[in-house]
């Protein structure tokens, strides 16, 4: 279907005209939370947890139809792809000839938006300059954290490319965005920095304040990407033809900064970790997953799932 093209200053009343449609059609199903803070390292974490009336509902209605985009808490990957075709329903708008907008079916965050490649391309492949002005259409639109999980390990639960963008604040309480309360101890060398109080291995960088729709703003942000990976020491890899990362990572994109974070483990003690953990937001399905994040702390998760710091760092 051809859709007008993106014009600026229309983003954000599309994504509230086209939540406001799926609701009312059913395409949209929102997961019910209760949210807590845990104040860990500095981080005051916001913890979501899969509301008991929730719970009884879905079980009320029986399973759910396969067809499901689940890009907002890992799950275990489905061979349906949700994006071809994808549920005209929950499309938002057209960005690029490359990249199409789309609400994220079952979510956690309101106004959670998914960046979708129009044709077919792995979720682990490298990131390249027509993700990135995908991306940076919509972060000029309005206020929102990017994140993008490389690969199945780093909480990518659909193989079909997605970048991913979620509104600020993260909750009505405390920062808008929880990790920025240790960002101002971020030391830096050259173009590359470390946060003292992240016991994992990350790089961050800053960007200059160029409009965010501007060409120059992607392919700054694409150049940070190479060197932020360079930075953890993760490689190109060619494999069927396209580049991939050596390992995967998750990375949190903003119009002023970038932090990537290396992954081993997608989940600990059954708590399933994406690239929002590093942002300070986790998500459990009950009362037991709680339980285990308030007893090893939310940066312990975090710790467990990434690579240990190297000594010094």
């Amino acid at each position: 279907m051809e859709h007008p093209p993106l014009q600026p200053g229309t983003l954000w009343p599309a994504i509230l005209r086209q939540t406001e449609h799926a609701l009312r059609c059913g395409a949209l199903r929102p997961i019910e939370t209760t949210q807590a803070l845990i104040e860990d390292h500095g981080v005051p974490f916001l913890v979501r947890q899969v509301s008991s009336l929730a719970r009884k509902e879905e079980a009320r209605q029986g399973p759910k139809d396969h067809k499901t985009v689940k890009t907002d808490e890992p799950a275990t990957r489905s061979p349906v792809n949700p994006f071809l075709p994808y549920d005209p329903d929950l499309f938002v708008a057209d960005l690029s000839d490359t990249h199409i907008a789309l609400l994220n079916k079952f979510n956690v965050i309101d106004h959670h938006l998914l960046i979708v490649t129009r044709c077919f391309r792995s979720q682990e492949t490298l990131l390249d300059l027509a993700d990135f002005a995908a991306w940076f259409v919509c972060l000029a639109e309005f206020d929102g954290l990017g994140f993008y999980n490389g690969g199945a390990q780093a909480g990518a639960s659909q193989l079909h490319k997605h970048l991913q963008i979620v509104p600020l604040p993260l909750a009505e309480s405390g920062p808008p965005l929880p990790i920025e309360s240790v960002l101002g101890s971020v030391r830096m060398e050259g173009r590359i920095g470390k946060v003292p109080g992240l016991p994992f291995q990350h790089a961050i960088a800053y960007l200059e304040r160029a409009p965010a729709e501007s060409s120059h703003a992607a392919q700054e942000a694409l150049d940070c990407y190479h060197a932020l990976l360079d930075a953890v020491g993760l490689r190109a890899i060619e494999a069927s033809d396209e580049l991939h990362p050596s390992a995967p990572y998750n990375l949190l994109v903003t119009p002023q900064w970038m932090l990537l974070v290396p992954r081993t483990l997608e989940r600990v003690e059954g708590i399933s970790v994406n690239a929002l953990g590093f942002a300070g937001s986790l998500f459990v399905r009950d009362t037991a997953q709680m339980q285990i994040i308030r007893r090893l702390g939310p940066m312990t998760v975090l710790e467990r799932v990434a690579v240990p710091s190297v000594m010094g760092q």
